[in-house]
């Protein structure tokens, strides 16, 4: 049982009851024909990307992209061919200045069915507002106190404030699990028989839209992971700054201060609650 005030858990519950929003209306829906007659709202575009990707597709086709006054439609092809031609799409609107922080790794957009329809560079995916997908690693004791780490103040989102002891995006061709325990060994230095440990609990879909980017769309799986007393994270991939392990008490405060990053902000207001039952 938690230390938290009544007041407190409302607080959080509260919080966790927006974690998905809608696009705003002025943004461009991106829709995606899987067959002859069916079509999905797969994505959404910033207004101010609008007019410099309609410039470049007037002066230039891109093979199975079409765009109109009302959405930008991606037409059903091979996966391969659909990733080359959103990865153009893609690296004009780099060009443009409108995607930050870009990484030379690829996501994947799966459907509903775990079915693999394009792969594109994960920086690329809040720009377009496609659906990714990222691991969130709650890493506690059984003296209920939980690690959380500081990134890095170099990071291109979210620079400097808190996240849990690991997280990080899934990439093409990669697991949730296999994630996890990678993003445990490279950011926390968990070695691989501590990671096996971790247990799969939720999985948290995040919506929102993103002031002067885009929108961020991702399905976090969830694991919680326990850890002996004197167990201390380092980190191997420069992406964390340091570690702080503190009450669950003390983590709740520092949600409510606004200390973290918005989908770990979720994930360890969702384990504090849950911990409280």
């Amino acid at each position: 049982m938690t230390a938290l005030s009544n007041s407190t858990i409302a607080a959080l519950e509260e919080m966790l009851q927006n974690t998905a929003r809608s696009a705003p209306a002025d943004y461009l829906p991106i829709y995606f024909a899987r067959g002859a007659s069916e079509e999905q709202a797969i994505g959404y575009l910033n207004p101010e990307f609008i007019p410099y990707l309609q410039e470049f597709l007037k002066k230039q086709a891109v093979p199975l992209i079409s765009m109109g006054n009302d959405r930008l439609s991606i037409h059903l092809g091979k996966p391969k061919d659909v990733s080359m031609s959103l990865n153009q799409l893609a690296n004009h609107l780099r060009l443009g200045g409108f995607i930050p922080g870009w990484r030379n790794e690829e996501f994947a957009w799966v459907d509903q069915n775990g079915h693999q329809y394009f792969s594109l560079e994960r920086a690329a995916f809040r720009t377009f507002g496609f659906r990714s997908m990222a691991t969130h690693i709650n890493g506690y004791t059984m003296s209920q106190t939980i690690w959380l780490g500081r990134r890095s103040e170099n990071k291109a989102t979210d620079p400097g404030r808190l996240d849990n002891m690991a997280a990080g995006g899934i990439s093409a061709d990669e697991t949730p699990w296999v994630c996890a325990r990678r993003e445990l060994w490279e950011e926390a230095g968990v070695p691989a028989q501590i990671a096996d440990e971790i247990e799969p609990v939720t999985r948290i879909h995040i919506r929102r839209p993103l002031t002067g980017w885009g929108f961020h769309d991702e399905q976090l799986y969830v694991y919680d992971l326990v850890l002996a007393d004197n167990f201390i994270p380092t980190n191997h991939d420069g992406e964390v700054s340091g570690f702080i392990n503190v009450s669950f008490a003390e983590a709740a405060a520092r949600i409510l201060a606004d200390e973290f990053t918005s989908d770990a902000a979720f994930v360890t207001a969702d384990f504090l609650l849950r911990r409280n039952k």
